[in-house]
């Protein structure tokens, strides 16, 4: 089975404003009632989130109201690297060229030397906020966060709502909740755990 999650990361959000940005975004998740003020145990790998509020559809599509959340969410401030759970990444373009390099074998394995660079950069924008992978096709040296991962399966950055057990946020949601982050740049992260 395992439990699902939607993260929406803010691009934007440095680390001397990630904090501010997660007090404005949840105050307006709390005042539209997507999720309650109080903290409670309801989200995986923190030790207290937010439990959906009673108006927990304003996020999602109609159709989606006999599927009331099972959890909260989690809102995480600080430099990290938002991942999709379970799997490998597939895939990553490269900003400069639009080239494609597959990080899977025709057998949907992990290929292990197309990867090499890449995981050697998370590593190191894990732990310093910086790192650069020179492409494999244009020999481009590109920051980390501006490649291009396929079915968005990494997100760089200092802030990030974690959804747990939700279903689908819809594209209008994520608009609305853009624009009180006063349009920063998001992405949404999938995952499974």
């Amino acid at each position: 089975m395992g439990d699902y999650f939607q993260t929406i990361v803010d691009l934007d959000a440095g680390p001397d404003e990630a904090a501010e940005y997660a007090e404005r975004g949840l105050a307006w998740l709390v005042s539209e009632g997507v999720v309650l003020a109080e903290r409670t145990v309801c989200v995986l790998g923190a030790p207290l989130g937010h439990p959906p509020g009673p108006d927990w559809l304003r996020a999602c599509s109609p159709e989606d109201a006999g599927w009331k959340p099972s959890d909260g969410l989690a809102v995480e401030v600080g430099r990290t690297v938002f991942g999709g759970g379970q799997g490998e990444p597939e895939a990553v373009t490269c900003p400069r060229c639009e080239v494609t390099t597959r990080l899977m074998t025709a057998t949907w394995e992990s290929d292990d030397e197309a990867w090499e660079p890449f995981g050697e950069a998370l590593r190191a924008w894990d732990e310093d906020g910086e790192a650069d992978v020179v492409c494999p096709a244009c020999a481009a040296s590109v920051p980390l966060p501006e490649y291009r991962w396929a079915d968005d399966y990494f997100a760089f950055g200092h802030l990030g709502f974690r959804f747990w057990n939700w279903p689908e946020l819809t594209d209008e949601f994520l608009t609305r909740f853009t624009r009180v982050l006063e349009d920063h740049r998001t992405v949404r992260v999938w995952g499974k755990l």
